[in-house]
């Protein structure tokens, strides 16, 4: 958190706020109010938003508190008056305040921290569960906001995807992949409101948690306003209630950890701004293919910024600026033992094209390797890959009246991603070596406008469009192969395959109405089309209707339909790129059809209850009918996902939420069982063997991101000042072996910690301690063996490590 808080137990905090009114010539006069706020202890508390209302609810004049903890609002006329006390993680405090000319006014105000808001009816804890259904959209809505966050072992430390790993639904995969309710990846992104551009990035996780207020992840048939990527939309809200000041910490721990980063904030009239940045390194930055302590080569670096600055031109007016940059150094890691040369047995690329003959010449295996190759050491392999993510987004915010409201964006994205190979080592084991470097330039408008026609009817309307230019360089040192012996015939030498796509066009227009049928059910209903012309083009119109019946204020039910429509990553492997390998050991021979479009057909529905103030439960179940279902894998040693598709594709299951907060305890737990299959691949088959061909044309297949029971479960206490914690993530194992037709061993990771805040020395105030075991009963799971569709190496967790950090607020 940026601010604050002197004091050193998180308990009641007692506020004192100490009104003088100067003496008035006559009852005319106009006041000043001054005052101090402080804690129990006699700290001053700075950064506390002071609001003066008077009886008919007009300001009477607004500030924050300095350094001191003191304020002052003057020009106030003698009457009544509301003093409201604001600040972050505490609950609201208020009270009247009769301004009398000649006579002093004071107010004693308590505040209760967040954490006990539960125990308050009128809380937004209680009234706002962490496992909730938005009225508005009718889809399930899972929050975590910072105070969650903080909640976690790693706190802001905390990776996104980790943080989603806490929500229903969302299954783990290797290098810090998740799966959203059964589908490959296929999840938005949005921050206040605005669309994030998707980047191409594999490993780094370029957005951080610092700078985030809450966390949403939506799911279900959502309405209309959400398209393209649909599995899951994670609705960042930034810090904007910023007090002046910051924080710097310093995290680190096994596998050389280091992690140091700073934020800064604060508000100058008008003008909002925060900054945030990061820097980890770490001797375990992708993944380990063993089931060591410590992989080898797997050395990372990863530089995170962010900036927010918003500025309010007049009461109903603002304009934001968001930018991002993330950059990323990763070592490929090695496995030890591995074969080289001839003894690798490297399939001869003919021969799986030959497999539907019955009569096949060709030769199983690539052989002839020169001998500088054989007997090549697997540890000494140096494969790289660096990544970059850099975007901004300019968006301006407008309220024209009561009933009517928009905001227009404009956004840009750069993202590249760039694998660099060891070139010997590549062709000892693979008989290639490809460097390939991918990049993405991307600008785009989005425009919303709300309009409340009356109490029963509120219309949304707006578009998305982008132009994006693409470019693919790949450099590959070859053999020249005899494909009927598989034998080498040729020195290596280099095929240079570039390709640009400039102009790729995507564009969605989509008009919706919120109809609140009554003071119990909610129909949201509407339609969007969308439109994209890339390597290849589409275009879909899609209905969404959703209802939501609450029967009573702790009650909600909702059911809804949503037709889907998912453009393909983009990706371009043509008929011209694979004539230029033919008769080398780079050859692609087989069917090249090109990837299309997905389609879908959602249904959802569900049930939330508010046992208590404490206790929220709800359940949710859904079914994904697909029409050219989407994945992708990795077909390589290059760490860059390439998309197919199957004809057909299939995704179910139940989603069980659990929520408690009451006092020093919250604790939540999440249970989700999927079904997700896919049958005939349908595009880029030259990637696949026959046999994987055949079965699938044949068969339903599981696809291999499927986990069918996941759960996740968390928690944490306060005991006398130090804040206890817990997560637990349960999986019952992704798919593997031929057509995924085995699975993974199941696994369960405890992750613990602890923090509070102390004060060493008076000089230096207050820092915050954390520590943490991350896999605490050192439990060996793998997440990836390197078998199954699209699967190219193994992945496993990581084993029992620990950490500690500190964080000074200033």
């Amino acid at each position: 958190m940026i601010f604050e808080i002197k004091q050193q137990h998180l308990c009641f905090l007692r506020v004192s706020i100490v009104l003088a009114g100067f003496l008035a010539l006559s009852s005319a006069r106009a006041e000043e109010i001054v005052g101090q706020v402080q804690d129990a202890l006699g700290h001053p508390i700075s950064g506390a938003d002071i609001r003066i209302l008077g009886e008919d609810g007009h300001l009477g004049g607004a500030t924050k508190t300095n350094e001191s903890g003191g304020f002052s609002v003057g020009k106030l006329n003698s009457g009544i008056w509301m003093v409201e006390v604001k600040k972050t993680s505490f609950q609201d405090g208020a009270d009247r305040i009769s301004i009398v000319s000649g006579k002093n006014s004071k107010a004693l105000i308590t505040l209760l921290p967040v954490e006990v808001l539960a125990l308050e009816a009128t809380s937004h804890a209680a009234s706002a569960p962490r496992n909730s259904v938005s009225v508005d959209s009718g889809s399930s809505d899972y929050r975590m906001t910072d105070r969650d966050i903080q909640n976690l072992p790693y706190g802001e430390n905390t990776p996104i995807n980790e943080v989603l790993l806490q929500a229903p639904g969302v299954v783990n995969d290797s290098w810090g992949q998740i799966h959203v309710r059964g589908d490959h990846a296929n999840v938005q992104y949005r921050i206040n409101d605005f669309i994030m551009p998707q980047s191409i990035t594999t490993f780094g996780q370029d957005l951080d948690t610092r700078f985030a207020q809450s966390i949403d992840l939506m799911a279900g048939a959502l309405p209309a306003e959400y398209g393209v990527h649909t599995a899951g939309v994670v609705e960042i809200n930034t810090k904007t209630a910023i007090e002046n000041g910051g924080s710097i910490s310093l995290f680190g721990g096994s596998n050389n950890t280091l992690l140091p980063s700073l934020q800064y904030g604060g508000s100058d009239g008008d003008l909002s701004y925060y900054f945030s940045g990061s820097y980890l390194t770490n001797n375990m930055g992708i993944g380990n293919p063993t089931s060591s302590v410590t992989p080898y080569h797997d050395n990372s670096e990863q530089s995170k910024g962010f900036a927010y600055l918003s500025y309010r031109l007049d009461p109903d007016t603002k304009i934001s600026l968001m930018s991002g940059v993330y950059s990323g150094h990763f070592q490929i890691p090695n496995q030890p033992g591995l074969a080289s040369g001839d003894a690798a047995g490297i399939t001869n690329p003919y021969y799986n094209l030959a497999n539907a003959s019955p009569n096949n010449p060709y030769a199983q295996s690539i052989s002839n390797f020169p001998a500088s190759l054989q007997n090549y050491n697997s540890l000494s392999v140096n494969d790289q890959q660096t990544e970059q993510n850099h975007y901004v987004v300019l968006g301006l915010q407008k309220s024209v009246s009561d009933d009517l409201d928009y905001q227009i964006s404009y956004f840009n994205n750069y993202s590249e991603t760039h694998y660099i190979p060891d070139v010997n080592g590549n062709l000892a084991f693979n008989a290639m070596a490809s460097d390939v470097l991918k990049s993405s330039t991307m600008n785009g408008v989005q425009e919303d406008t709300r309009y409340q026609l009356n109490d029963q009817h509120t219309v949304r309307v707006g578009f998305v469009g982008s132009l994006e230019d693409v470019t693919t360089n790949n450099t590959s040192t070859v053999f020249g192969l005899d494909p009927i012996t598989g034998g080498i015939t040729t020195s290596a030498y280099n095929i240079v395959d570039d390709q640009t796509k400039n102009g790729n066009v995507q564009l969605g227009v989509y008009a919706q109405d919120q109809w609140k049928l009554s003071n119990q059910v909610t129909m949201n209903y509407g339609a969007r089309y969308d439109y994209f012309n890339a390597y290849v083009s589409g275009a879909q119109v899609s209905p969404r209707i959703g209802l939501v019946y609450q029967p009573t204020n702790q009650t909600t039910y909702h059911i809804g339909y949503a037709r889907y429509f998912t453009p393909p990553p983009t990706e371009l492997v043509s008929n011209t790129t694979q004539s230029l390998f033919v008769n080398t050991t780079g050859a692609i021979p087989g069917q090249n059809s090109s990837v299309k479009p997905e389609s879908d057909n959602y249904y959802d529905v569900g049930w939330s209850h508010q046992y208590t103030e404490s206790f929220t439960q709800g359940i949710d179940a859904f079914y994904k009918q697909s029409f050219n279902t989407l994945d992708e894998g990795q077909f390589g040693p290059a760490m860059i996902l390439t998309p197919y598709n199957y004809a057909q594709g299939k995704i179910y299951g139940v989603e069980w939420t659990n929520n408690y907060s009451k006092g020093n305890v919250s604790a939540y737990l999440n249970v989700a069982d999927n079904v997700s299959m896919a049958k005939d691949i349908v595009s880029s088959q030259y990637l696949f063997d026959q046999a994987t061909l055949q079965y699938a044309a044949n068969n339903w297949v599981n696809v291999d991101h499927e986990q069918a029971l996941t759960v996740s479960s968390g928690g944490s206490y306060m005991l006398n000042g130090t804040k206890l914690n817990a997560t637990m993530i349960f999986g019952s194992g992704l798919r593997d072996g031929f057509a995924n037709t085995g699975t993974l061993p199941s696994y369960t990771v405890f992750n613990v910690g602890a923090f509070r805040t102390v004060n060493f020395d008076p000089t230096l105030g207050p820092v915050e301690l954390r520590f943490l075991a991350n896999n605490v009963l050192d439990r060996v799971y793998e997440i990836r063996d390197g078998s199954g569709i699209g699967v190219y190496a193994p992945v496993y967790g990581a084993r029992r490590q620990f950490f500690a950090g500190i964080t000074k607020h200033f």
